[in-house]
């Protein structure tokens, strides 16, 4: 009976006493180092928490007046020494190694993130709400990115397949394979990589191959909205089906190169053009 009476009492101090925990990571100061990272911070409501971050986090708006404290080849230890960081978020593979070694030397908490599929954007998020005290925001943000994933996935999982060549670098030429980030997104919307079953995830490919394999469809990426003024003309060789039907697909290459959530509507817009392309070959036949 006293149990019963002293339950209400205990469930009101845990929530206190939780409440209180997240309050208090929603004031420790961040170093986030990297795009992608910062860019979910944001989404999460944690912006203002950041105190400095790397080169190229430029999303949101308010992300370009964070400090500067390195890139993803060299961090400038001293200086982050220097601001005191409570918590460091770092990239695991897009950060020097090095570098977070000797972070971690001089006692600095460096939590890692390590995103290799589409589906673990949900969980470096649901990490991020941790962090800072924005659980129910986070798993909110997280549960809605892996219904429209699934959604998507669903919807093109047993359509016809697509040959595709997706342009990552114009000289020298490179492409994507493996289980690289950009190939999942590929596979996600059905589309057939003409290049998929080569080991290394970004390979070097050849002009001569891409000819000989005369893709459907043709992904060149463009930056802040904008085409890659070194980007391959594509146009010289009217021959591959992807030119002479028009099926040449420009990406925002902000937004399918970071593992964020908006990556996610940039993929759904890519999946709208291969169907499209999808269709206009089915009728052909």
């Amino acid at each position: 009976m006293r149990l019963r009476f002293l339950l209400p009492f205990l469930c009101l101090f845990l929530s206190v006493a939780v409440r209180a925990d997240d309050i208090q990571k929603q004031q420790l100061r961040l170093i986030v180092l990297a795009p992608h990272l910062v860019e979910s911070m944001y989404e999460i409501g944690a912006g203002d928490q950041i105190i400095a971050t790397t080169d190229h986090s430029d999303y949101p708006q308010a992300a370009a007046s964070i400090p500067r404290i390195g890139n993803y080849a060299r961090l400038q230890i001293e200086k982050i020494l220097q601001l005191r960081p409570d918590v460091v978020v770092a990239w695991r593979t897009g950060n020097p190694a090095e570098d977070l070694l000797r972070l971690e030397k001089y006692n600095i908490n460096v939590v890692y993130t390590q995103p290799g599929k589409l589906e673990d954007v949900a969980e470096e998020i649901r990490l991020l709400g941790q962090i800072t005290g924005r659980d129910s925001t986070a798993n909110r943000i997280a549960d809605d990115y892996l219904m429209r994933l699934e959604t998507l996935q669903n919807r093109f999982k047993s359509a016809m397949p697509v040959s595709v060549f997706y342009e990552l670098w114009a000289r020298p030429l490179r492409t994507v394979a493996g289980e690289a980030w950009l190939q999942q997104q590929i596979a996600v919307c059905g589309g057939d990589n003409i290049f998929a079953s080569i080991d290394d995830d970004y390979p070097q490919v050849s002009l001569e191959q891409v000819l000989s394999a005369r893709p459907q469809v043709i992904i060149q990426p463009s930056t802040h909205g904008r085409g890659q003024p070194d980007k391959m003309d594509w146009q010289k060789w009217p021959g591959i089906p992807a030119v002479e039907n028009a099926f040449i697909l420009t990406p925002d290459a902000d937004k399918v190169h970071r593992m964020t959530t908006r990556m996610l509507g940039e993929v759904e817009s890519m999946c709208e053009g291969i169907d499209k392309a999808r269709q206009f070959y089915a009728s052909d036949e």
